[in-house]
Formats: C-alpha cells, sequence, structure tokens
C-alpha cells in the first residue's frame, strides 16, 4: 500500500504504517483510532506520562511494565496494548505522539477524508468545529478529519495545516505583520 506524503520515510511513520495495517486487517480500525486518542489526551493531560515516554533515564522494563499499566488505566484495546509495549521495548515512546498523528492521518485517507491540523487559541465547541469542518469541506471538496489542538501564544484565531498548505489567521501573525508594515 503506497502512502503519499512521506510518512513512510520517517520511523514515526513505518510504526504508525505497521499499526494501520495491523489495524485494517483485523477490521479494528476505529477501535485502535479510539485508543489512540485516549492516549494523545492522556499524553496532553499527565506530565507525568509525557515525562514517561520521553525520559531515556527509565530502563525499558520499568517503561513497559509503566506503559502496560497506563494501557489498564484507560482500557485500551488489546492490539493498541501491544503496540505500546513493543514502542517500550524497542525505546520510541518519544515519538508516540508523531506515532499517532501519523495513524490518524492514515486512518483518515483510508477513509477518504483530507486532515487538518488546526491550532487554536482555545478548545472550539461543537458548534464552532463543525462550522469549521463545513467550510474545510467546502475548500477540499472532501470530508476533512480535524486534528485539533490548542496554543494561547497565537492570542486568537486559528492555523489551520492541510498537507503543504497553511492558512495563519491568528491574531499573533496578524500583529506581527503589522509592525513590520510599520516600521516600513
Amino acid at each position: 500500500m503506497e502512502h503519499s506524503g512521506g510518512i513512510q520515510a520517517s520511523l514515526s511513520g513505518r510504526y504508525a504504517t505497521a499499526l494501520f495495517e495491523l489495524a485494517r486487517d483485523s477490521a479494528q480500525l476505529d477501535t485502535v483510532g479510539a485508543s489512540l486518542a485516549a492516549v494523545k489526551q492522556a499524553l496532553a493531560e499527565s506530565a507525568d506520562l509525557k515525562a514517561l515516554t520521553i525520559s531515556p533515564m527509565i530502563s525499558r522494563a520499568d517503561s513497559g511494565k509503566a506503559i502496560t499499566a497506563v494501557a489498564g488505566a484507560l482500557k485500551l484495546d488489546p492490539v493498541t496494548t501491544s503496540f505500546l509495549g513493543v514502542l517500550a521495548e524497542n525505546r520510541r515512546l518519544a515519538t508516540l505522539a508523531q506515532i499517532i498523528r501519523d495513524f490518524q492521518t492514515l486512518a483518515a485517507r483510508h477513509r477518504g477524508e483530507t486532515t487538518a491540523e488546526v491550532v487554536t487559541a482555545h478548545p472550539l465547541d461543537d458548534g464552532q468545529m463543525a462550522a469549521l469542518k463545513a467550510r474545510l469541506k467546502s475548500m477540499v471538496g472532501s470530508e476533512v478529519s480535524v486534528d485539533a489542538s490548542v496554543n494561547p501564544a497565537i492570542l486568537g484565531g486559528l492555523i489551520v495545516k492541510m498537507g503543504s498548505r497553511q492558512i495563519d489567521g491568528s491574531i499573533r501573525t496578524k500583529l506581527n505583520a503589522l509592525a513590520t508594515a510599520m516600521k516600513g
């Protein structure tokens, strides 16, 4: 299976592709996708979990035990739990966030969707997310899967990345452009 966009060229992409193909072939794409979404949320909310994934000081065995405990606490499916164990054993947990992003991209392509990474200053409510998806769908002509994140540093507005296209409507960028224009 060919995956454009260079996903397979990266380490995280190779792991994501392996997990995607395993989930697809065992008809568990939605289950694994939901488990990875839970892991992504846990990584965003827990400094301890993030430290576990990036610390080179934690041994393979301790990392494996800890990730198994986390998988149990999050009630992850067996495929995802086993995959996280492999990442811990191979000392690749530091790439987990990128693996999740790559998996989501592959799953979206499989469903015929385009993936958009959206950065906002504040979390979007359901109505705002639906309006954004509708607008992006009208721009690209296909369903759009949104990978949303929050970065208060952009002050307001949003930044949308779809493939090689980026739409930067952040207040920070507009203020920087205004400051540059005023320098003359």
